[in-house]
This record gives C-alpha cells, sequence and structure tokens, in this order.
C-alpha cells in the first residue's frame, strides 16, 4: 500500500485503467472460451449420433438374418448375437463403442487396433438415464490427462418404442476439440496484449492530457506560496471537474488576497488610530517632566487631556474586542424576539442620542425573529450614531422593518436624510477604520471607525448581509437582511 501511494497519480490512474480493462478481456475471454467449447463438444456428440443412427437402425431394423417358428413368421437376432458386429462397425479411430445390455452389462467392446481409443468405463447412473429412454445423454471424462467425450444411445426394438433392450456407450476423443480451442485461446491472448498495449497508451496519453492543467496548478500554487498572490490557474476552456477545481482555486486566491489586503490595511489603520492618542500622551508626560507641576492649572489641563486619551484608547480596545468576538458565532445567544417589541424599547433609547433630530417608527407586519438582543441594539445604536452624526439637527430619522421579497427572511432598516455618502466611499464604509470624505468624529466622541465593521460582522454572524444605499445630500438607507432562523 505504501509502494501504491508513493506512485505517480498518473501512473496510479493509468495502471487503474489497464487493471480494469485486464479484467475485462479476461472474463469475455473466459465465456468466449467456455462457448466456444461448448459448441464444439455438442457438435461433436451430434455428430457421433448421426453417424451412429443409421448402423444401429440397419442391424437392429434391417432384413432378418434367420426365420423360425411354426408359421414361418421372421424374427431378429437377440442383441447379445449382433453386438460384436455392432460394436465394431460403430467403432473408428476416434471413437470406441461399447454395448451394453439392458441391465447395464458388457455385451462387446468394439476395439481392435492399438490406436483406437480404449472405451470408458460405464458410469452407472448415466447407464440408469439411458435405459429409462433418455435420448441425450453425453459426459466429458479424463484418462491420462486427456479429455473424452461419452456419447450414451439407446437401443429400442423398434423406432420410438418404449422397450430399451440396451445402451450403446460411444467414448470419443476431445483432442482435436483441446487443439482447436488452445489455437484459438492463443489468437485470444494476442489479441488481448494487443488491447492492453493499445489501452495502456491511450489511457497514458488521455491521463497525461487531463493532467497537464493540475500540474499547472501546482507550479501556481507555489508561486503565491513564494507570495506572488496575482497568480493564477486561469482555465476558462475547461468546464469539467478540473475546469471547476481551477475556478473555485482562483476564487480562493482571490478571497485570501483580499482578505489578506484588508488585513494589511487593518493593521496599518488600527496603528494609525494607536499612535495618535500615544504620540498625545507622550507629549503630555514629558511637559509634565520637564517641572510643570509647578504651574498646577497647566498640570490639571495635561492630566485632563492625558485622561480623555486614555478614555479613547479603551474605547479602541473594546471595540476591537468587540470586532474580534464576531469572527465566531458561538458567542451568540439567539432567543425569539417579537421585532414589534424589541424597537418600541430601543426607539427611546435612540432618541436620547440625539434630542434634536425626529425620529420615527415604521413598523412592519408582526413577526417574530431569532437573534442576539443585546447585539442587535448594538447595531441599532452604531447605526443610529452615524445617522445623527451625518443629519442636521431637525433632520428625519427612520427605522424600521419589513418582510423580505423571498419568504426566508426580514429587512431591517435604519434611513436619514441627511448628508448622503460619496460613491467613491460606499464599497469601503464598511472596511475597519475606514473615514470617508463625509465621515469624521461622532458626537459621542468615540470616533473608531469600527461601527460599521462590528455591524456587518454582527449581521453576518446572524446568517444575514448588509446593504448600503445612498444619494449624496439627500441621504442614506442601510438594510439588514436577516433570516429567520
Amino acid at each position: 500500500m505504501k509502494t501504491w501511494s508513493r506512485l505517480s497519480l498518473r501512473l496510479r490512474l493509468t495502471l487503474l485503467f489497464v487493471g480494469v480493462l485486464a479484467i475485462l478481456l479476461s472474463v469475455m475471454g473466459w465465456v468466449f472460451y467456455q462457448d466456444a467449447r461448448d459448441l464444439l463438444v455438442e457438435t461433436t456428440a451430434a455428430h457421433l449420433r448421426a453417424r451412429a443412427k443409421p448402423i444401429i437402425e440397419h442391424w437392429l431394423y434391417g432384413k432378418p438374418l434367420l426365420t423360425t417358428g411354426k408359421q414361418g413368421t421372421p424374427k431378429h437376432r437377440p442383441l447379445k448375437e449382433i453386438a460384436p458386429f455392432l460394436a465394431r462397425d460403430l467403432t473408428s479411430r476416434n471413437t470406441t463403442a461399447l454395448i451394453l445390455d439392458e441391465r447395464g452389462r458388457r455385451l462387446a467392446d468394439g476395439k481392435r487396433l492399438p490406436e483406437e481409443p480404449d472405451s470408458a468405463p460405464p458410469v452407472p447412473r448415466y447407464v440408469r438415464q439411458a435405459l429409462k429412454g433418455k435420448n441425450e445423454v453425453t459426459y466429458e471424462i479424463r484418462r491420462d490427462s486427456l479429455p473424452f467425450l461419452v456419447v450414451l444411445i439407446p437401443l429400442r426394438t423398434s423406432p420410438g418404442s418404449r422397450n430399451i433392450v440396451g445402451v450403446v456407450q460411444l467414448t470419443s476423443s476431445l483432442a482435436s476439440v483441446e487443439k482447436t480451442l488452445a489455437r484459438h485461446g492463443l489468437m485470444l491472448a494476442g489479441m488481448a496484449f494487443l488491447a492492453l498495449l493499445a489501452g495502456s497508451i491511450l489511457g497514458l496519453l488521455v491521463v497525461s492530457s487531463s493532467l497537464d492543467e493540475l500540474k499547472t496548478m501546482v507550479s501556481t500554487c507555489r508561486a503565491i506560496a513564494d507570495g506572488n498572490l496575482g497568480r493564477r490557474v486561469a482555465l476558462p476552456e475547461r468546464k469539467d471537474e478540473i475546469g471547476q477545481l481551477a475556478h473555485a482555486f482562483d476564487g480562493m486566491v482571490d478571497r485570501l488576497a483580499e482578505t489578506m489586503g484588508a488585513q494589511r490595511r487593518f493593521i496599518a489603520n488600527a496603528a494609525h488610530e494607536l499612535r495618535t492618542p500615544l504620540t498625545a500622551l507622550q507629549g503630555s508626560l514629558e511637559v509634565l517632566l520637564r517641572g510643570v507641576q509647578d504651574d498646577p492649572a497647566a498640570a490639571a489641563r495635561l492630566i485632563q487631556g492625558m485622561y480623555r486619551e486614555v478614555t479613547k484608547l479603551s474605547r479602541l480596545c473594546e471595540r476591537l474586542l468587540d470586532l474580534s468576538r464576531m469572527e465566531g458565532v458561538g458567542s451568540l445567544h439567539k432567543q425569539p424576539i417579537a421585532l414589534r417589541d424589541f424597537f418600541e424599547g430601543l426607539l427611546p433609547q435612540l432618541e436620547r442620542l440625539a434630542p434634536d433630530r425626529e425620529w420615527v417608527l415604521d413598523a412592519g407586519p408582526h413577526v417574530t425573529l431569532q437573534f442576539d438582543p443585546e447585539m442587535f441594539r448594538q447595531v441599532f445604536f452604531n447605526l443610529a450614531q452615524n445617522a445623527a452624526q451625518h443629519t442636521a439637527p431637525g433632520g428625519r430619522i427612520v427605522v424600521g422593518w419589513r418582510l423580505a421579497t423571498r419568504p426566508e427572511g426580514v429587512t431591517l432598516y435604519v434611513s436619514d436624510d441627511g448628508e448622503g455618502i460619496d460613491p467613491e466611499d460606499l464599497p469601503h464604509i464598511f472596511e475597519p477604520f475606514y473615514r470617508g470624505r463625509t465621515r469624521g468624529t461622532d458626537e459621542t466622541g468615540s470616533g473608531t471607525g469600527l461601527g460599521l465593521s462590528i455591524v456587518k460582522a454582527i449581521v453576518t454572524a446572524h446568517g444575514g448581509k448588509v446593504e448600503v444605499q445612498s444619494v449624496p445630500g439627500k441621504g442614506t438607507k442601510i438594510i439588514l437582511s436577516v433570516p429567520f432562523g
């Protein structure tokens, strides 16, 4: 098994193909050989019966050789008297006749010459079948490793009579049949060898051509492992399993390159976000170390500034931890929640974020969803903060839900009539730390750039997806598609 596993895939597939082909050819050759042998044996038996029929009829039903009785009625000679003559006439160079009486006892053996085959010993069960009137009694024996065919013919007092007076046993050599079969067997073996040779070459060519693309995939994998993430297999002309594998592989590499790019951007942005408060803290500490303690007012301002920077760092770390927890669904605590009750309890809390905006609940049908209520509160707090940040005082912010166009879920949304999002920013707003042209620090002072990333992570963990519709100067609508389960 270890040796087999060390072979190349091309060689293993070729050997499997050749093995299956060899098995099929062997089975077909064996079936053909057996059919041919049965046909030759049956033909030989039929020939023996056809040759014996006129001789038997001559001696049993021909002109009587003597007459007896008061009336001079003709009578045939008894089988015991004609048996030697009948056995001799039925015997030839390849066939020997043996005459048996109605009790299966030997009456005469036709062998006279050394080259004629010896008669086979009578087999009682076959003899009994012939004495009961069965005409087609044939079987084979082997003597001195040579095959012989034995044919039994019942002897009747008249054609069609049920009165059987004896049996003729013909023993014929099958050497000629074996020679013919051996000759055909050699021909079949030669043809099978040529078929296997042609099949091996053809199979190797077919397998090699099919695996060439796998070589391309191997070289592509090695190039990607060396850092060339722009390398692709690209087999658009292949629509079979190998083509599907190449397409899936290219898709995986695209996703991998995208993920690694996002990871690099995340690390760079996180470092940038951390560097600003750390630089401010370092500067404040340097001022304090130079003796600003003699000025209590200045020291108090520096300490307050340091406290604000530490608060920002703490908030940033909390957001990063929230984002990392969303990578696995094990942290979810789903429970059935009625959307109307959820939003009616949530809306007063959202209004406190920006009392000078108009908050509207656009209630949909009565629906119960399975989701984590604490996480979805965080989702809508983040969306509401962004909406309030980019909507002028007196603006309108709408929160609501509707049944999805497809029956497997619900769409939840937050919309505003604020400044909108620039089209160039739309593809990136869910990336961590991304700050577009219209995004700044929210009114709560968090400004971590992780709010929408956490929203997307939570919705994705629930099996949903997030879409954004925005027109600059007219407003933004963020839609959450969430399944019932």
